[in-house]
């Protein structure tokens, strides 16, 4: 770098200089833009692309004790500019106390699990970056990019930048040995030199220094450290982020809490993120423990009540699980005797024993959802295709035992009988052996469906959801019971959703239920089939999903899981994600929103929102800040512009229909039908639309002509486009009108299709792996799809009648899989989706559960 000193570089201001880091010089800068102050590291060498590309992912982290990275120059990072001393001139004034070391560290730990997640590993970890603000809070600086940068020469103090093979990375004194032989570096490394830092603070001293950077290598590799210095609170702690072997070292770093915390007396037991290293058998007693708790049916258990300890344990079920916060039933069950969890992840089900590690994917079961355990726990059943199967929790193949059924929830009863949601959306029971499906319920007037199903214990009633309308979030449905006796039923609880009966031990059970994202209890006389005294709330911060399934299950001994989202569930935000999966929010206010479209020149926003429960039809002007009303009441979704951009179509429950786009005049009818009809797309002329309706139960294809004079919109007789014994949907024509994309699961998983428009009986398959909600770029060229957790784009071309599609590339990457509905912008450079705010800065909520042992327990204090 030049001695002078620079006045601008890009659009930043320089204040004045800050120092010399281990990539160059820092500065203070401004931002005039948004009137901020900045700081800024000029590297002495230009960045490269890829360096450019993972500071880009780095960016993405958001959180308190993270600092953040603004913007990536040719050779410079803008960062987030963090007044008060680092940790290692705090250091320098001597040892820390036990507390303020504590509360230090567990900032560290929270920054350090919210990196892990994405994942991003710091590789650099040590005293000299992290701050500490004035106010106490804890920033962690520099964040994954000792990846990034080059190689300096190494000192005992210096940060190397580049994983390469065989060279030695990180800061000598806090690398550990694995970095220090010059292996590649995980979250593991970080756990070490999280261990160096907590050390280094208590004792006012370097963990391993020599003489030389060579004497400080060799002690971290061959060198057991002396913890005797160390408070014995920590040392446990210490000990399990110290090992040198990986195999024995703590596995993530948000285990370190329960360590950091075990010796501290209270109530309710936490773990924030007690993660797989707890689960073998022989993982130690705390494993045991759990277990122990989980097994509530062991000869352990006095069969006299006896109020044991709320537990709560958060368990991270691995980075490759993704649930997706949409769907028709809980996606995480647990069997009678709490000793295995079956969930959803990816369309799929996977089910683990808790006493073991691992979990295994059950064949078959492509599509599937609403999972529940048979009474003996050696059965899954669960809906797929419109049928209701079985699979054996040892392997094999899926049973179909019915056709009509699901996917809205159901129950195995004790006599072998299995109550679950019809297509016609009432209730049937069917054997478990399978056979026809016979009534249970019939919808009352106004009704719209029953659904979520429990058989009560005996097999004479059964528990289920009520409510008027399909919205979202299911907060105004009614808790019913009816008798499987003679169908009599009468309302339990009104405003609640999926409402379940907890046994006790002694004394009455209790019904719990589910409102705006937390549990309310309340006593269940299972005899009178009463409800006794006043629902109180139980468990804040449950999530209900995107369809009013509440996330949770409990086992016979009284043990709850359940996934965190809360009231925030059911919100979403809608964000514009560039090709780097990084978010922006377009619309500022979190809402209840369902579906979404771009308007043909990408400047204005159509989407459903819910409000109460109603669902109406909005259209977004981001310029303005404008958000105009189309529909008022009733059940409005799946908005489509025309390509002119006057109209929006959207569905109405008994139809489709049409409104002006600027808010004159009232909505009128399209198209009339007793299904559920749902617009997707125009071609370019605006003379035919694309919709898929749901027959029986399956969706299927169709087209409909459609003519504007300028003042309304008309269409002709629809006509039937796919109709298979496979489910259909998101018809989306190509911007030449030629071709039509869609989705469907004729191999088992969803996959993206292509057929000639009008069809001419050839097929092509786009996605392999698994693709849903197929778009077309507009210039004709890409075809987008949904794919695992990510976004795929295939070029093509057309060659006489043949579509020539290329193999499919990652377009967006990450975790996108719980979004609700996205569009493709005009220049197909970047999306805007609709996502659920507990996939926004909560990655953890993807893949991590929560047990409350002994909740049953819990409930009974709470009821005396």
């Amino acid at each position: 770098m030049a001695e002078t000193a620079p006045t601008h570089l890009g659009p930043y201001e320089i204040v004045s200089r800050l120092g010399k880091g281990g990539m160059g010089e820092v500065w203070k800068a401004r931002d005039p833009r948004l009137n901020r102050d900045v700081a800024i590291k000029i590297s002495a060498q230009q960045f490269t692309d890829r360096f450019e590309r993972e500071a880009h992912a780095i960016a993405a982290l958001n959180h308190k004790n993270i600092c953040t990275l603004y913007d990536v120059g040719p050779n410079y990072l803008v960062m987030e500019l963090v007044e008060g001393p680092t940790l290692a001139e705090r250091i320098a004034q001597g040892p820390m106390p036990l507390e303020e070391a504590l509360g230090i560290a567990r900032q560290i730990v929270d920054a350090l699990e919210a990196a892990h997640e994405k994942p991003i590993v710091h590789r650099d970890l040590k005293p000299a970056n992290i701050k500490i603000k004035p106010d106490g809070q804890v920033k962690v600086l520099d964040f994954g990019l000792a990846k990034l940068g080059e190689v300096p020469e190494l000192t005992s103090d210096s940060p190397t930048m580049l994983t390469v093979a065989g060279m030695i990375l990180g800061t000598a004194g806090y690398m550990a040995p694995e970095q220090a032989r010059g292996k590649d570096a995980d979250k593991q490394a970080d756990i070490w030199a999280f261990g160096v830092v907590l050390y280094e603070m208590l004792t006012g001293q370097r963990l391993f220094e020599g003489e030389t950077v060579g004497d400080t290598l060799a002690a971290v590799i061959k060198e057991e450290p002396d913890l005797t210095t160390v408070p014995a609170r920590v040392q446990r702690l210490l000990r399990a982020c110290l090992q040198k072997d990986l195999k024995n070292r703590l596995q993530a770093i948000g285990d370190s809490r329960l360590l950091l915390e075990e010796d501290t007396p209270a109530p309710l037991v936490a773990a924030s993120s007690v993660t797989r290293w707890l689960w073998p058998a022989l993982a130690g007693g705390l494993a045991v423990a759990l277990l122990l708790s989980l097994w509530a049916w062991s000869p352990w258990r006095d069969t006299k009540p006896v109020d044991q300890p709320l537990v709560r344990l958060n368990v991270d079920l691995g980075t490759d699980v993704g649930f997706i916060n949409t769907g028709a039933g809980s996606r995480i069950i647990l069997s009678p005797d709490g000793g295995r969890l079956v969930y959803m992840s990816r369309g799929r089900i996977y089910t683990r024993r808790l006493d073991q590690t691992g979990d295994n994917e059950m064949a078959g079961t492509e599509g599937a959802s609403a999972p529940f355990f048979s009474p003996d726990g050696r059965w899954v059943a669960f809906f797929a295709e419109g049928k209701l199967k079985k699979i054996s929790v040892d392997g094999g193949a899926a049973i179909t035992l019915g056709d009509s059924l699901g996917p809205a929830g159901g129950s195995w009863g004790d006599d072998g009988n299995i109550v679950a949601a019809s297509s016609n959306g009432s209730l049937a029971r069917i054997s478990s052996s399978g056979g026809t499906p016979a009534p249970v319920t019939k919808l009352a007037p106004g009704e719209v469906t029953h659904r979520w199903p429990q058989v009560l214990p005996g097999s004479q009633a059964a528990l289920f959801t009520s409510n008027s309308s399909f919205g979202d979030g299911f907060d105004a449905a009614n808790i019913e019971v009816v008798s499987l006796k003679d169908g009599q039923r009468k309302t339990l609880q009104r405003g609640g959703t999926y409402g379940r009966y907890v046994p006790a031990e002694k004394g009455p059970g209790h019904l719990i239920f589910a409102n705006q994202g937390t549990l309310f209890a309340v006593p269940f006389d299972l005899d009178r089939l009463e409800v006794r005294g006043v629902p109180v709330p139980v468990v804040q911060g449950v999530s209900t999903g995107t369809g009013g399934a509440a996330q949770l299950d409990f086992s016979r001994g009284g043990t709850l899981v359940f996934r965190n989202g809360g009231g925030g569930a059911d919100l979403r935000t809608v964000q514009w994600l560039d090709g780097a999966g990084k978010a922006q929010p377009l619309v500022a206010k979190a809402g209840r929103y369902s579906q979404l479209r771009l308007s043909p020149d990408g400047q204005r926003l159509a989407l459903s929102a819910i409000a109460g429960s109603n669902q109406d039809i909005w259209v977004y002007e981001w310029q303005r800040g404008t958000m105009t009303r189309l529909t008022f009441g009733g059940q409005n979704a799946f908005p489509v512009w025309s390509p002119d951009g006057r109209y929006v179509v959207f569905e109405g429950g008994s139809g489709m229909l049409w409104t002006r786009a600027d808010g004159a005049g009232k909505p009128q009818p399209l198209t009339q039908s007793k299904n559920p009809q749902y617009p997707f797309s125009f071609t370019p002329d605006g003379k035919r639309l694309a919709f898929y309706e749901t027959g029986t139960a399956l969706n299927d294809l169709w087209t409909v002509p459609v003519e504007s004079d300028g003042a309304a919109l008309r269409a002709g007789k629809p006509e039937i486009f796919l109709q298979t014994p496979f489910d259909e949907r998101d018809p989306a024509f190509s911007p030449d009108g030629h071709w039509l994309a869609y989705s469907s699961n004729e191999s088992g998983a969803a996959e993206v299709y292509v057929r000639a428009f009008p069809d001419q009986g050839g097929r092509w398959q786009i996605s392999n792996g698994g693709g849903t909600r197929p778009r077309w770029s507009r210039d004709g060229h890409e075809l987008i799809f949904q794919s695992g957790p990510g976004f795929m784009t295939a070029g093509y071309a057309v060659k006489g009648e043949t579509f020539v599609a290329e193999k499919p590339r990652a377009w967006i990457a990450g975790q996108v899989s719980a979004l609700t509905d996205y569009d493709v912008t005009p220049d197909g450079k970047r999306v805007v989706a609709i996502q659920p705010t507990d996939a926004q800065g909560e990655p953890e909520s993807q893949n991590h559960v929560t047990f409350l042992l002994n909740f049953a327990d819990e409930l009974r204090r709470r009821s005396q």
